[in-house]
């Protein structure tokens, strides 16, 4: 029995076009749920146990109950500002369905009142970025959103806009997202309150990830029910998986949501293109805590995966092989977080650099047992005290490292430098010490 495809069957092949969606049955969704009440479509959503899939796997449903029922104008915020090193499907949508994505949009606005949409992209998408616009402006021509109606029937305006990013990690945080399409620096909000109550312009606002709306249309084609088997546990449908690094097939992969990590690994991807045995995996992009080769036969679902220590996060999966240095591989996933702090925190501003600092010393073999006593404490110091969660991020990742490879990190002081051979660094030594040395902001 072949696996029922929602997000990934008519990419990268069909027609992105308006033409082509609408021959593949494109707009039935919001055609039906224009015949709904609203209430009933977030009903539909919330049965239906879809989950956010941009990491954190909050029920959609359920906060989109969370908007203040009198209060006016209301916004929805459609985050596509995939940053998450391993992360790579959201552009996918974007690029090979874009109608999908609007039209889920189109059916979300209209169960929750709202009349103004912004699709928050990546300011190096820019050929999503286009072709989002494109299908915009084919929508639009169409009379399917845009003027006073939506598809011509219904009396309800709606506009839907793209705004364009500068690149910057932080800015997929909700609250840096929101500061962003206002104009202002990506600095994160303190919370609460939560964006539902005071969102854009301190009206209640609503941000959902690309891949969370692009479901929408098929559940309430389909139903609760149908979209809810789909999945495992308290989490229903299908996930995109990008599954990166040492594997024979690398890609995006739709799969259940409960589906296996090994399987998928070692079945659907072929396992590594080396044929040496995995040594780690990175399941859910580089902030989750990485598993050994022997703990990866597990579900993917997201209450299933964090019994194991580790989160599903953004679908982003990682493999590694023998061959690979976790020193190295820490310290390269250190140096992102130090370079991608906004610097608004205290522990985050200065911390992550310093991690990046002694990882990079005890990888180049100058490092001594009381470094590694710092770096195991260091990351304790930094989860739960900054204001969004990229401390948390960098902590993360730091403290599964040392406490699955942790004879590793010995190797490298005991025998002074790394037995994988020279450090492949790909930034300048000046460029390093400008920002290990902690002054970059």
């Amino acid at each position: 029995m072949s696996e029922t495809l929602i997000l990934t069957k008519r990419w990268p092949k069909k027609d992105p076009s308006l033409v082509g969606y609408r021959a593949d049955g494109g707009y039935a969704g919001l055609e039906k749920s224009l015949g709904m009440e609203p209430v009933a479509i977030v009903e539909q959503v919330k049965a239906s146990n879809l989950r956010g899939r941009g990491g954190a796997g909050f029920p959609t449903g359920l906060k989109w109950t969370f908007l203040p029922k009198d209060v006016r104008p209301r916004y929805l915020c459609i985050n596509a500002d995939e940053s998450e090193p391993g992360t790579f499907k959201d552009r996918y949508i974007c690029e090979y369905d874009p109608h999908m994505l609007l039209e889920g949009i189109a059916i979300t606005c209209f169960a929750l009142d709202i009349h103004l949409a912004y699709i928050y992209i990546r300011g190096e998408f820019a050929k999503q970025a286009r072709a989002l616009e494109k299908a915009i402006e084919e929508a639009v021509a169409a009379g399917i959103f845009g003027g006073p109606k939506l598809l011509g029937k219904a009396d309800f305006p709606l506009e839907v806009h793209v705004v364009r990013g500068a690149g910057a990690y932080i800015c997929g945080e909700e609250s840096a997202l929101m500061e962003s399409v206002e104009g202002k620096k990506g600095y994160p909000r303190f919370k609460p309150p939560f964006p539902a109550i005071i969102g854009l312009w301190g009206k209640p606002t609503i941000i959902n990830n690309v891949e969370t709306l692009a479901n929408v249309p098929w559940i309430v084609e389909h139903g609760a029910a149908a979209f809810a088997a789909l999945g495992a546990g308290k989490t229903g449908g299908t996930r995109l998986f990008g599954v990166s690094g040492n594997v024979k097939r690398p890609g995006v992969y739709e799969k259940p949501a409960g589906y296996n990590l090994k399987k998928l690994i070692m079945e659907d991807c072929g396992g590594t293109a080396s044929g040496r045995p995995v040594k780690a995996v990175i399941p859910g992009g580089s902030s989750s805590p990485v598993l050994r080769g022997d703990e990866i036969d597990i579900s993917l679902e997201p209450d299933a995966i964090k019994s194991a220590g580790t989160m599903s996060g953004s679908g982003g999966v990682i493999v590694m092989d023998e061959s690979v240095c976790m020193v190295r591989a820490l310290a390269r996933i250190a140096m992102f977080y130090a370079e991608e702090s906004c610097g608004q925190c205290t522990p985050c501003r200065q911390g992550t650099p310093w991690m990046w600092k002694i990882l990079e010393k005890i990888e180049r073999g100058e490092g001594t047992m009381k470094d590694l006593a710092l770096i195991e404490q260091l990351p304790g110091n930094i989860m739960g005290q900054t204001i969004c969660a990229l401390g948390d991020a960098a902590a993360m990742p730091v403290q599964s490292f040392v406490k699955k490879f942790r004879q590793e990190f010995v190797e490298h002081i005991e025998g002074r430098g790394c037995k994988h051979g020279e450090t492949a660094w790909g930034v300048s030594r000046q460029a390093r010490e400008a920002l290990v040395g902690g002054n970059r902001h």
